[in-house]
């Protein structure tokens, strides 16, 4: 037999490469061996002959084209499988069927209800190149998945949604290669189920969307340490789950490869009215991340949440303890367990950009290089502090044209809600320059030679971080 043929073959619809088929012959063909399948192709330019072979009519084709080939060699050339809803009802068909091809990579059995192995079986090599798995609504148990775990070698992607999965065990031994595991729409509910996975070595996406967890702990690591845990997660969903508290975020900037965070419709998101004011306290508390929720995080934004959590929980930091003189700073636990980044916001500004602080919190944590950057907030910037979520406070800025020494510098009051559009709006009417020919940057007040271009029409100037005392620079 020189390759699995199912028992209904003849009359089946065929793909090869992206050619379409009918299947017009099953059997031999003297004086070759095996079993041989004939083709009405689609397309007349395709095939060699009209259903004869070297004298011997097979059949006759209603096209002019016709092709023979060997049952295995459509078998050999098959990378993709796709089995989701059909009636496959065993672990061990899909194994049969895996088994006859040999390059299988990605296999989708995902809405079929199947009986699966309860105890160890022995491992078959139908999957020995199989990376991606999709087992989403078959029934499958975590401990169903390690028994079957064994004869996936390679697997990289595996995906596990709608199982109705409530108990993790750990993966010993297996699953070591996995890049992305897809939990969503299960019942982990509790979220210390999560220790158990967070030592496969290679995960970098773990999607946990729908599952009815209210907490995340990493008791390995203390305040402004990094956890053992998840050692490569870059990528962690948790849409739709009971997250209601900042120690949940807090704790997530323990993972030491975490870029891309997706936690919207958490209860947590019901606690800040202004939507922005929401997202910028989540990239101040995690130092790492690059995109929230699909959108991407760029320096100017990351600079600006920061400096404003500095100084909007300045005076919690000084009721706790804080101190503009390192040796009397020592705020309270509860407040480092509230603001576990505060301390590293807080490191001096005026060492030089080369220089690190080296924070080593315990014998379980691991080390955190720093740059330094902003300082600790002075006395005059805490005086008056208005809520993030103000949004007419009036700013005093310099207007300058560095390009054009003739012109003076103005003094003007603008609200920090005002968009980058409607400040070039102002400027054409005070220079009579078109604002679209316009170029804004400002500099700090504080960092002295530091500009930052104003470069999103859109964005209002409390989203650059701008201050009273900075400077408009106007170049066209």
């Amino acid at each position: 037999m020189a390759g699995w043929v199912p028992a209904d073959a003849l009359g089946r619809r065929v793909l090869c490469g992206t050619e379409y088929g009918t299947v017009r012959y099953v059997g031999s063909v003297p004086p070759t061996a095996g079993i041989w399948l004939g083709v009405e192709w689609d397309d007349p330019q395709r095939g060699k002959h009209d259903g004869t072979y070297e004298g011997t009519q097979y059949f006759k084709c209603r096209k002019c084209s016709f092709s023979i080939f060997m049952a295995n060699q459509f078998v050999i050339n098959i990378r993709h499988i796709d089995l989701s809803k059909n009636l496959v009802s065993c672990w061990d068909t899909v194994i049969d069927i895996a088994s006859q091809v040999p390059n299988l990579e990605t296999l989708d059995i995902s809405g079929n209800k199947m009986k699966f192995p309860s105890t160890s079986i022995s491992v078959s090599n139908a999957f020995s190149k199989l990376t991606t798995l999709a087992l989403n609504q078959t029934g499958i148990t975590w401990t169903e998945v390690l028994l079957c775990a064994p004869g996936w070698p390679v697997l990289e992607e595996l995906y596990l949604t709608s199982n109705n999965i409530t108990v993790l065990e750990r993966p010993d031994h297996v699953l070591q290669t996995l890049k992305l595991l897809d939990l969503s729409n299960n019942q982990l509910l509790d979220g210390s189920q999560l220790h158990l996975i967070g030592h496969l070595p290679r995960l970098e996406q773990l999607i946990l969307t729908n599952n009815g967890i209210s907490s995340v702990r990493f008791p390995d690591a203390e305040f402004g340490c990094k956890t053992k845990m998840f050692p490569s997660l870059k990528r962690l969903a948790i849409n739709d789950n009971k997250i209601s508290q900042w120690s949940e975020i807090n704790e997530l900037d323990k993972l030491p490869s975490l870029q891309v965070l997706e936690c919207r419709n958490n209860p947590l998101m019901d606690t800040e009215k202004n939507p922005e004011t929401l997202r910028q306290l989540i990239i101040a508390k995690i130092s790492q991340l690059e995109v929230l929720n699909k959108s991407e995080i760029f320096p100017d934004e990351r600079r600006g949440a920061e400096l404003d959590y500095r100084k909007i929980f300045g005076k919690a930091w000084l009721a706790a303890g804080g101190h503009w003189d390192p040796e009397r700073n020592k705020p309270s636990e509860e407040f480092l367990a509230a603001h576990p980044r505060y301390p590293s916001l807080c490191l001096s500004k005026y060492k030089s950009n080369s220089e690190v602080a080296f924070l080593w919190c315990s014998h379980l944590c691991t080390c955190a290089f720093l740059y330094l950057e902003y300082g600790v907030p002075e006395e005059g910037e805490l005086k008056g502090q208005q809520p993030l979520t103000l949004k007419n406070q009036l700013l005093t800025l310099t207007i300058k044209c560095p390009d054009n020494p003739e012109q003076k510098p103005v003094e003007k009051k603008l609200p920090e809600s005002m968009t980058v559009q409607r400040v070039k709006g102002l400027l054409y009417r005070l220079l009579k320059i078109p604002g679209s020919e316009l170029k804004l940057s400002y500099e700090s007040s504080k960092l002295k030679g530091k500009e930052v271009e104003l470069d999103n029409d859109l964005k209002p100037l409390q989203f650059y971080s701008i201050e009273n005392g900075d400077s408009v620079l106007v170049r066209w």
